[in-house]
């Protein structure tokens, strides 16, 4: 049904923008190797017959019509990465659309939906502290107010969209009308497919990201001079509560809590740092709970501040509520697995994913890619061609089956 060769090699192009000596791939919002990245996705889109735009933020749409006059299906993923990220985290996704959509092209096969194909912004939010920034702006939760996020040059999320062209007045421009459904393939990022030993996975939910930033700040000093019981250590007291939050979120089944970027200042070998800030990143599929354990933490994190005479501040970067996968979405999935002789899967995100934001607006499903060793967002990242092959062609067979039953 689909092209594997084809797929293959659009994957290791893209790859090409952004990749490092380290054999992982840099490449972030608003920057020179995206802008490559989406030139070549782009000029796919073409090839595969559609006409390609790009919204008031910067998300790459490719569009199909349809032989009827009705809300389209869309499809989609994101390409930007991580610090050293892999080939196919998003990006096959994208690719894998590209691909269906070429499929059908080759092939003469028309829909009755028209079809969009959507290249996310800043899924990741590596840059910025600030993720989901395509999905947001296209379902219209996104705010001005929340373009403020700097990067590690002080550049404003705000400021990088003018400098590339883009109003951060007009982001309301990039809100659709309507969309009868939205498909998603990704890899699993997790071991449960490698586990079952099946190439492909069937979404039932993800789970929403609560982001934060803290900042500690105690008191600089000469590291030779200053004597242990009047030290105001901020890295110490940044380090006991890093300590705590994976202590509390052990304590609540499949909650997982992370600190993932850290700052010290002044960052000397022979200076008492007085200055500390890292991330804060806690899921779990139950709001309700994700929600407490953030409250634990918190009031953990100014208990630590009291006892080392430190200040402590928290800002919220992003909380993002968990969603489940629509039923009727899950089953049409289920049925084009099953139709290619595979033992059906279903299990839970635990990452954050564009689908997240789109099921506010409409029916949401999720293809999972098995992932080896379960490895992602780094180089190792890995899904064999066969099995993104058969996970493509599970989107093609899903996408036919959703066109003739809306």
């Amino acid at each position: 049904m689909i092209n594997r060769e084809r797929l293959a090699k659009h994957i290791e192009e893209l790859s090409q923008f952004g990749m490092q000596s380290s054999g992982g791939i840099n490449r972030f919002s608003f920057t020179e190797e995206e802008a490559k990245a989406n030139e070549y996705i782009e000029k796919l889109m073409e090839e595969a017959g559609l006409s390609v735009s790009f919204d008031a933020v910067g998300n790459v749409i490719g569009e199909r019509q349809g032989t009827e006059e009705k809300a389209p299906i869309m499809i989609g993923s994101h390409i930007d990465t991580v610090p050293h990220g892999g080939k196919f985290d998003g990006a096959l996704g994208v690719l894998a659309a590209i691909e269906v959509a070429q499929s059908l092209k080759d092939q003469g096969i028309q829909l009755k939906s028209p079809l969009k194909i959507v290249s996310f912004k800043d899924e990741e939010g590596t840059r910025f502290g600030f993720g989901l920034l395509g999905s947001r702006a296209m379902t219209g939760i996104l705010k001005e107010e929340e373009l403020e996020g700097r990067d590690d040059q002080g550049i404003t999320l705000k400021e990088a969209m003018t400098q590339n062209g883009y109003d951060p007045e007009k982001i309301g421009e990039a809100k659709v009308r309507e969309v009868a459904a939205y498909l998603e393939l990704h890899i699993e990022q997790g071991k449960v497919l490698e586990s079952e030993n099946v190439p492909v996975g069937i979404v039932t939910g993800i789970a929403g990201p609560s982001w934060k930033e803290i900042t500690v700040r105690g008191l600089s000093e000469h590291a030779g001079a200053t004597p242990m019981p009047i030290r105001q250590d901020a890295l110490v007291a940044a380090s006991e509560m890093i300590l705590n939050i994976e202590q509390i979120a052990f304590k609540y089944k499949d909650a997982v809590a992370t600190v993932g970027k850290l700052q010290v200042k002044p960052n000397g070998v022979n200076v008492i740092p007085g200055e500390v800030t890292f991330s804060l990143d806690v899921r779990d599929l139950d709001n309700e709970r994700c929600a407490k354990i953030v409250n634990e933490i918190s009031e953990m994190i100014q208990e630590v501040s009291q006892k080392r005479n430190v200040e402590s501040e928290i800002v919220e970067l992003q909380t993002v509520s968990s969603v489940q996968a629509d039923a009727a979405m899950q089953a049409t999935i289920k049925e084009a697995v099953v139709s290619k002789g595979i033992k059906p899967i279903s299990l839970v995100s635990g990452a954050g994913h564009d689908a997240m934001n789109l099921a506010r607006i409409c029916p949401m499903g999720m293809i999972f890619v098995r992932s080896k060793d379960g490895i992602s967002h780094n180089p190792l990242e890995y899904s064999s061609i066969d099995d993104c092959e058969i996970a493509t062609n599970v989107l093609f067979d899903t996408l036919v089956r959703l066109d003739q039953s809306i």
